[in-house]
């Protein structure tokens, strides 16, 4: 499952795990974008779903959940890729688009990370990957609230994997850089059985050896 596949790293993500054979679930919160990437994914031979869901609103959270299960059975792995910036100066940042930007980009991957978890726990294990934009952890101007956002969102992915090593579930970061390509590699290696041991780990795409820290 892929919330945010309807573009960028999301939509190069949904497609390179389709490509290796999984059946992709690309959620979006336009359902016009996300059915635009389960199409490519169908144009390669490959099986995906299209969901629209807000994440930002957990009762839709759950059923983008519940609606990967009754289309492929299980679910394995689940790919945070939302993130919305509004690159405002930090004095000029109004109330409604601080707390949405901390709904969507932190709130909506906890939420997120918190159902799938149950679900992968029930499950035997599994992978959690969430992908943050280069932007809101360097100093370009991504604005106050993506910046507040994805720094929870670290601290999330490794309090979440030292308390779910014992589910079998692995919880890791990519701080994604300008290609998507080197996004969708370290993905791949993250959701697969090379990176059994690996967690709590945030991975720069834009590195030479995909350092983590």
């Amino acid at each position: 499952m892929v919330a945010g596949a309807g573009a960028g790293n999301g939509r190069g993500i949904a497609r390179a795990l389709a490509d290796c054979g999984a059946s992709v679930a690309a959620a979006d919160l336009n359902i016009e974008r996300a059915d635009a990437t389960s199409q490519l994914i169908h144009a390669r031979g490959g099986t995906a779903i299209a969901l629209r869901a807000d994440i930002s609103n957990r009762f839709q959270v759950a059923n983008m959940i519940e609606q990967t299960r009754d289309a492929f059975g299980q679910l394995h792995l689940l790919v945070n890729a939302v993130s919305i910036r509004r690159a405002q100066p930090l004095l000029q940042v109004d109330e409604w688009d601080w707390r949405r930007q901390l709904e969507v980009n932190l709130g909506g991957v906890f939420f997120c990370l918190q159902l799938a978890a149950r679900v992968l726990a029930d499950e035997g294990g599994g992978a959690i990957i969430n992908v943050l934009p280069a932007e809101t952890l360097s100093t370009l101007p991504a604005g106050v609230g993506a910046v507040a956002g994805a720094a929870g969102v670290i601290g999330l992915t490794r309090q979440a994997a030292r308390e779910l090593a014992a589910h079998k579930i692995r919880v890791n970061a990519i701080v994604a850089g300008d290609r998507v390509e080197p996004v969708a590699n370290l993905a791949l290696f993250l959701a697969s059985n090379a990176a059994d041991g690996v967690s709590g780990r945030v991975f720069h795409s834009d590195s030479p050896d995909a350092r983590w820290s």
